[in-house]
Parts: C-alpha cells; sequence; structure tokens
C-alpha cells in the first residue's frame, strides 16, 4: 500500500518567511507527495496507474512522456521518496556517458547495502539510440529504477530494447482547473492574492500553455514587482514574452497538426481547419508543405467532386512563392476555406488503387489489336487498327467500343458519387454504359 509522507512534510503554502526563501517560486512549491499534485488524476486516482504500481509494492522503470511543466520531474522525485529509494538524477542535455556511469558505480555499492536507486533522466530523448542502451544492463540486474522524461513521442524517439524494459505513462498538459490551482498555492504562500485584475488572471493561464512552471515563474515575477494597482490584461504582456505554442515541425506535432487540418477538411470543417492551419504556421512549420499537402487533399478528398480543387491548391502555392509572407500564408488560408467546403469524393482515388491492384494481377496482356496504330504493311496484315471506330464520326461520339485486352472481360473501377461535378459524371457514365450495352 502506498504510505503517506505527509507527517514529515513541512507546510509550504503558509504565510511567512516567503519573501526571505533565496529558492525560486517554483522550486518552493514543488509538490512533496501524490496527493498534492495537480492534473493528473488519470494516473493518481483510485485506478489509477501510479496508483496501482505503488499499491503492488514493486516500481519498474518508466517514462514519463508529457509537455513540459506538467510534473514529470516531481512525480520521479515522489516516487523515490514514497518507495524508500535514493534519488539521482541527470539530464540528456547536460550529462554524458561517463556522468551515467559514475552514477551506475555508486548505485551499485549502495544497493549492496540494501538501498534501491531510482535515476531520473530528464529529455532522455536526447540520447541517441546507442547512448540509449547504456541503461539496459543496469535496469536489468536491478543497479537503477530508471524514470525517464520525455516531451517526444517515445515509440519514435527510444529505442525498442529500452523501451520493451520500461512502462510509458502520459501526463496530460495541466487544464485551466489546475492551473488555477497552483496559483492559488502560490498566493497562500506569498500570503497576497496575486496584483492582477480578473481579465488579466485568466490571460496569466491562458499564456501559461498548460505549463504549471512557466505560470509560477510569470506569478513570483508579478509578485516580486509588487505594483500598487493590480496589473492589467495590456500591461500584463510587458512581464511576459508571448509564449509560443508547443510545436516541433520536425516530430510527433507536425505529423499530428497536418493529421489534423487533413482530417477537418474531409469533414467539411473550415473552421477547424483554419485553427490547426493557423496553429501550424504559428509553430514555424514550412507553409509549402501545408501547400504540397493541400495539394494531395484536393486530389484525394476533393477529386471529381470538384475538379477545381486541386487548381487553387497549387494557386495558394503560386501565390505564397510571389508574395512571400505574411501576405502568402492568406492565399493559403483561401484554398483551406475552398478546399474544406469543397463538395467531397473518393471515388477516383478509389478507382486508382483498384486499376493497380488489377494491372499488377493481368500481368504482360496486350492491348486489343483494334486500338493499335498500324504504320508498317506487316502491321495492317496482322490486323493493327483493323475494326476500329472513330468516336467523334460515331453516333452521340460514342463508339462503345472494348478497349481492355482482348478475352480479358470488362471492368469497372471508378464509380462516381452524386456529389458537386461529379454528379455529372456519374449520368454520363450511366448514358454510356447503356449505349454500350445496346451494342
Amino acid at each position: 500500500m502506498r504510505k503517506s509522507n505527509k507527517e514529515n512534510i513541512p507546510n509550504l503554502f503558509s504565510a511567512g518567511s516567503a519573501e526571505n526563501d533565496a529558492r525560486p517560486l517554483a522550486d518552493i512549491l514543488r509538490p512533496q507527495s501524490l496527493d498534492e499534485v495537480m492534473g493528473q488524476e488519470h494516473l493518481l486516482g483510485k485506478d489509477g496507474a501510479l496508483t496501482l504500481i505503488l499499491e503492488s509494492g514493486h516500481l519498474p522503470s518508466i517514462i514519463f512522456w508529457g509537455p513540459p511543466g506538467c510534473g514529470k520531474t516531481t512525480l520521479a522525485r515522489i516516487l523515490a521518496k514514497t518507495s524508500g529509494y535514493h534519488f539521482e538524477t541527470a539530464s540528456a542535455v547536460m550529462s554524458g556517458i561517463n556522468d551515467l556511469r559514475e552514477i551506475f558505480a555508486a548505485a551499485k555499492i549502495r544497493l549492496k547495502d540494501g538501498i534501491k536507486t531510482l535515476l531520473m533522466v530528464d529529455e532522455i530523448h536526447r540520447f541517441n539510440r546507442g547512448q540509449q542502451d547504456v541503461f539496459l544492463p543496469f535496469i536489468e540486474d536491478g543497479t537503477i529504477t530508471l524514470v525517464g522524461a520525455t516531451t517526444e513521442n517515445p515509440s519514435f524517439e527510444l529505442n525498442g530494447a529500452l523501451l520493451s524494459r520500461c512502462k510509458v505513462l502520459v501526463l496530460k498538459r495541466l487544464e485551466s482547473a489546475a492551473l488555477e490551482q497552483i496559483l492559488q498555492r502560490a498566493e497562500t504562500h506569498m500570503g497576497r492574492t496575486l496584483p492582477v485584475t480578473k481579465e488579466a488572471r485568466e490571460m496569466l493561464i491562458a499564456m501559461s500553455d498548460g505549463d504549471g512552471r512557466y505560470l509560477i515563474n510569470l506569478a513570483e515575477t508579478i509578485f516580486a514587482a509588487n505594483p500598487k494597482n493590480p496589473i492589467g490584461a495590456d500591461e500584463l504582456m510587458k512581464f511576459a514574452q508571448k509564449r509560443m505554442p508547443l510545436y516541433d515541425k520536425h516530430q510527433e506535432s507536425h505529423y499530428n497538426f497536418i493529421s489534423a487540418l487533413h482530417k477537418s477538411l474531409r469533414g467539411s470543417d473550415p473552421d477547424a481547419a483554419l485553427y490547426w492551419f493557423m496553429r501550424m504556421i504559428e509553430g514555424g512549420e514550412d507553409p509549402l508543405y501545408i501547400c504540397r499537402r493541400l495539394c494531395n487533399f484536393a486530389v484525394e478528398d476533393v477529386g471529381m467532386a470538384d475538379p477545381n480543387a486541386v487548381h487553387i491548391a497549387l494557386a495558394a502555392k503560386d501565390a505564397y512563392d510571389f508574395m512571400g509572407s505574411p501576405e502568402g500564408e492568406l492565399a493559403i488560408a483561401h484554398a483551406v476555406t475552398y478546399l474544406a467546403t469543397a463538395p467531397k469524393s473518393n471515388a477516383n482515388y478509389v478507382a486508382y488503387k483498384a486499376a493497380g491492384v488489377e494491372a499488377k494481377k493481368s500481368g504482360s496482356l496486350m492491348p486489343p489489336k483494334h486500338i493499335l496504330n498500324a504504320p508498317t504493311k506487316l502491321m495492317k496484315e496482322i490486323g493493327y487498327g483493323k475494326g476500329y471506330e472513330y468516336d467523334h464520326n460515331a453516333a452521340g461520339g460514342f463508339s462503345g467500343q472494348d478497349y481492355f485486352p482482348e478475352g480479358y472481360g470488362r471492368k469497372e473501377f471508378y464509380f462516381p458519387k452524386e456529389k458537386g461535378y461529379e454528379a455529372e459524371v456519374k449520368r454520363r457514365l450511366e448514358k454510356w454504359r447503356g449505349m454500350r450495352g445496346k451494342k
């Protein structure tokens, strides 16, 4: 069962000597028990993964995956304290393999005395895959229990051998309610209310973007300024540079956001599509990458329902090339709105895939002789071009001849939908199908 450490924890949220403590406020307010951790109820509730792990009495190696400021390091500290482990820290940014070997050697000595070591490695994804292998034997023989923290998807950034030895737990970005509780803790500790207006307080929480550490650091700056009057929303910007939304155009966000944009377009939601488009632009995504994906969407998801869609997408790319940023992004936004509101059909995409499968199955079958050109006497003698009907001379401009390989039989791949321009195409094909049947 999980043991409570509350009786040994000082009350960090009482007023008093707050101004005399030299430590950063974020460090002072760091939770000391699992009960004080905010916003991770899915892990810490009655049936939460961490609750069950601690109740089992066995602490496995863990990878905490979550955004900055959500409590990864704090949880590692609390796990070590609750489980009676010696706590060591390392950072993939600051530490090398030699530093790790020293930690492993010290851990082996402690283990002989019956003391287990929990090694917390921050930014563990920054170790390359070869460096990550150094942990494996020491996890295997129980020298250390590893707790790695990463903001990147472990599936992409950690090697399979390390992942197979660790339990991956996903931490959530802190919601507004959790951030408000953290702000109230800071106020309790400081013994006074944060001197901001209601509007500025809401803006402060929004600017934190789910990062509790950022929130406390900014609150500490405001407390230190000690303004005579509450700070308003406009004045708040003097205390904080605008925080860029979390987005890495080379990692998982890149793929998650373009997927969100694509599916919003497919779902005919221009508002959501524009939102994800702007999230990518604000995150520094290459606009031409977005243009390429819009062209892909135009031919795959709009297709023949609006053949003009691909031209709009290409025009957006050309306009961006011509005008540059920021005016060029407006042209891309125009394409986003057009594609989201266009009729959708994947019939041509499905036909393309089906025809590809059939082409592979059919091998080396030749076209029927009547549709082959006969530039030589020999080719005419063996039947090339014989019986070909020139469609422009046929009734209705349609001959109804067979263009598949001889004896292969007629195949159908393209089934247009009753959407946009494709509805007219469907009517034409049904008409020609009837004429072909009569022939």
